[in-house]
């Protein structure tokens, strides 16, 4: 018989409504009846696609056994962390704090009162490497709650208050400056693996973020340093297992420091992010393979992500069934030179194996390979080699699909509409912008509500129950900027700007500090507030970020000024840990610049040269410029007021603080002002 979770939306949930445990979602009812019974509360929190959730949950959510130890002395509430990410970052703070160490699943301990005493992760089903078994911890924690009920609550209430303790220090409340910007350049150059790509050892994660600054620092400075390490790093990843040789985007890491075998769970945000810097990065080099995986990374976004309401989907898991009804981690990817064969024939086998590095030995396990490109495909044929390509990709199609989990996600949605909105308008491809334009549409019609006010999730067209947290207000309002920008479409300027009144109105406290929920969301034992970046940008510097660019378009103070007092955080944090803040020394590379404001102004909205013009902005390097492209006579954009055309034609207008250069007419004229360092394709 289902349990109470059958009627969440939660995909990962959902996936534990017919487990023998008495799960509960979070929910103030769970407490009450943990205090009801006296008993402490188990705390499960995962995601659809983690691979050891699925492993606990086999071995011992479904075992009768573990299930009624469970019942009787515990209240179970299982946490989708994708959906509450304040539970998981209040929770996880505790279990780093007091093991070392985190990650998923965790497993949490906690007073009726939501107050931790015991942690851990993963537990086995039997005694292992050191380990208790799950069993035996809840035979401990229950024995303790009856024999020394009195401490086990003390401990509680201690830890409860010293998290509740911690905050923030500014540091500062000026915005970071040249200064601080090189030392964190140094910094990330100490950490910076040169014969591997990427920074520090394994495992090894896609530096998004990181990138995104060293590509704004180099178009403000001309540091060739800083594009090197981009560039390095951006083929390493591409030419590894990381990145899907045959059918586009990037899985979640890399398990070695090169980049061979990764965990093989797809992320919607790391796929945008890696879409937008593969984009920035030809933008910045005319680098063909840049090209090449951004499209295919924003192909592979719109071809499996996306949902019949037109927004994207959270994951893709690393598992899938291996043909013999076991799921197995990375079955769906991997190769041996006998698949091949079987799969386009011995000759062009023998020619697969070659080009994507596949051996008898294999990378991965039981002889299988993770495909590569270890070689450069100049010394191969490309046309054969996208048939082969092809071929395998039609083949692989054929084996039973990783799960995937279908809930729609508001943050990772607006970095999504961010990089296909983009690599749309860089390379003329209409549809990824028409992609970008529906996921838009989706969240104003299904996650924002009367007051603009955000739902985090939506699933099947039904909008979650949990609130949007600071991420999703920043990341859909940097969405929607980048749209306006791309469409010349003021509403999508305006939408941000709403979201963005709730930033400054209930996510941001009178010195300037930004807070991942809001001061009228759910009360936790903390108040969770974290500038640093995880595998997507923090809420607090993506909230800079899309502050300071409303703000060049709109010339607001207040938008500024917060954003340059949020940046006070990276003043203090990006010379002491670059690596963990990239995005906000991203948007100090943007305030250093200005950032540029620029205005197309032409005849009549499709204006072919007007488009030129437009396309041109929108390729330029200036860290962190904003366009807005329209008529004179428009009202569409603040930016656009008062920029009258120049004998008769298209013009552009390029602008700091309001204050513009002279108009100009010539696209050459325009690419220099915006030191388009890539090819022109008009």
């Amino acid at each position: 018989m289902p349990n109470r979770l059958a009627h969440e939306t939660s995909p990962y949930l959902l996936q534990h409504a017919d487990n023998p445990v008495d799960w509960w979602p979070w929910s103030s009812g769970a407490f009450e009846e943990a205090r009801a019974r006296n008993v402490p509360v188990l705390l499960s929190v995962g995601y659809s696609s983690c691979h050891w959730c699925h492993v606990m949950a086999g071995e011992s959510f479904e075992d009768r056994e573990t299930a009624d130890l469970l019942n009787a002395h515990f209240v179970s509430v299982k946490v989708d962390r994708e959906e509450r990410p304040d539970v998981d970052a209040v929770y996880m703070e505790a279990v780093q704090a007091a093991t070392g160490h985190g990650g998923w699943p965790m497993t949490v301990f906690l007073t009726p009162d939501a107050e931790p005493f015991y942690f851990g992760t993963y537990f086995p089903p039997e005694p292992r490497h050191g380990m208790p078994s799950f069993r035996q911890v809840l035979q401990g924690v229950h024995a303790a709650w009856t024999d020394r009920h009195e401490e086990v609550t003390d401990v509680a209430g201690k830890i409860a208050r010293d998290l509740a303790g911690r905050e923030i220090s500014f540091g500062s409340t000026e915005a970071p400056g040249q200064e601080e910007l090189a030392q964190a350049l140094l910094g990330l150059t100490r950490e910076y693996d040169p014969q591997r790509g990427g920074f520090g050892g394994a495992p090894k994660f896609p530096p998004s973020m990181v990138i995104e600054f060293l590509l704004r620092h180099h178009a403000r400075t001309g540091s060739e340093g800083a594009l090197q390490m981009a560039a390095d790093t951006c083929e390493r990843m591409a030419r590894g297992g990381l990145y899907d040789q045959l059918g586009g985007g990037f899985a979640r890491y890399s398990v070695d420091r090169e980049w061979v075998v990764p965990h093989f769970e797809k992320m919607l945000y790391d796929n945008a992010l890696l879409c937008r810097a593969y984009a920035h990065l030809w933008r910045a080099t005319g680098s063909d393979l840049a090209r090449r995986v951004a499209l295919e990374t924003a192909d592979f976004m719109v071809r499996e992500l996306r949902t019949p309401e037109g927004g994207f989907a959270s994951a893709l898991d690393a598992d899938s069934d291996d043909g013999t009804g076991k799921h197995v981690e990375g079955a769906y990817y991997v190769w041996t030179p006998e698949q091949l064969t079987e799969a386009v024939g011995e000759e062009d086998g023998r020619l697969a194996a070659r080009y994507f590095g596949v051996t008898e030995e294999g990378t991965f396990e039981h002889g299988a390979s993770v495909l590569q490109l270890p070689q450069q495909e100049g010394v191969f044929d490309a046309r054969k080699i996208g048939l082969l390509r092809s071929r395998l990709l039609e083949v692989r199609s054929r084996r039973p699909a990783p799960g995937r989990d279908d809930k729609v996600v508001a943050a990772w949605n607006g970095l999504a509409i961010a990089a296909l909105a983009e690599t749309g308008a860089y390379f003329d491809r209409a549809d990824l912008v028409e992609a970008a334009v529906a996921a838009a549409d989706l969240l104003v019609r299904l996650h924002l509500d009367d007051h603009a006010r955000l739902t985090r999730t939506s699933r099947d067209g039904r909008a979650g129950a949990n609130a949007g947290v600071l991420e999703d207000y920043a990341d859909v309002a940097e969405g929607f900027l980048a749209l306006a920008s791309v469409t010349g479409e003021g509403v999508w300027l305006d939408f941000a700007g709403l979201l963005l009144d709730h930033v400054l109105t209930r996510f941001t406290d009178d010195s300037g500090a930004l807070y991942d929920t809001a001061a009228d969301a759910e009360q936790l034992i903390r108040r969770p507030q974290d500038p640093t970046d995880n595998a997507a940008p923090s809420g607090w510097t993506a909230a800079a970020g899309a502050l300071l660019g409303y703000a060049a378009h709109t010339g607001s103070e207040p938008h500024r000024g917060a954003a340059e007092r949020a940046l006070g955080v990276v003043k203090a944090l990006g010379p002491r840990v670059p690596r963990h803040i990239g995005w906000g020394l991203a948007v100090a590379e943007a305030l250093l610049d200005g950032p540029r404001e620029i205005a197309v102004v032409g005849p009549a909205v499709g204006d072919p040269a007007t488009r030129i013009l437009h396309r041109t902005a929108l390729l330029g390097t200036a860290p962190g410029a904003v366009v807005a492209a329209g008529t004179p006579d428009s009202d569409e954009f603040p930016l656009l007021a008062g920029r009258p055309l120049r004998d008769g034609a298209p013009t552009a207008y390029v602008c700091r603080d309001f204050t513009c250069d002279a108009p100009t007419t010539d696209p050459d004229r325009l690419r220099a002002a915006l030191k388009v360092r890539g090819p022109s394709q008009d």
